[in-house]
C-alpha cells in the first residue's frame, strides 16, 4: 500500500512539473514574440565597439592598453574585435 502511495505521488509530481515547464516555454514564447527576451547586453555600447575597433587598426594600442581604457578585461576586447571583424567581411 506505501509502494502504490508512493508512485501515486511521484505522478503528481512529475505531472506538475511538466506543467511548469510547458508554461515557462509559453512565456518565453511570448516575451520573444513581444521582443521582450533578450541575453546579456555587451558591455560596451557600438560607439564604443566601433571607436575600440578603430583604435586597434591604428596598431597603436595593444589589447591590454584597450582592455584598461575600456575597462573590459581583455576577453571582452577579443571578442568584440572578432564580431566586428566579422560585421565588417563581404
Amino acid at each position: 500500500m506505501g509502494k502504490m502511495f508512493f508512485n501515486i505521488l511521484a505522478t503528481f509530481a512529475e505531472f506538475e512539473a511538466d506543467l511548469i515547464r510547458m508554461r515557462t516555454r509559453e512565456g518565453m514564447a511570448i516575451a520573444r514574440a513581444k521582443g521582450k527576451l533578450r541575453g546579456k547586453q555587451p558591455k560596451l555600447s557600438e560607439k564604443q565597439q566601433r571607436e575600440l575597433s578603430r583604435m586597434h587598426a591604428s596598431g597603436e594600442y595593444s589589447i591590454s592598453d584597450l582592455a584598461e581604457l575600456f575597462s573590459v578585461s581583455r576577453p571582452t576586447v577579443c571578442r568584440t574585435l572578432q564580431r566586428n571583424s566579422a560585421k565588417n567581411m563581404p
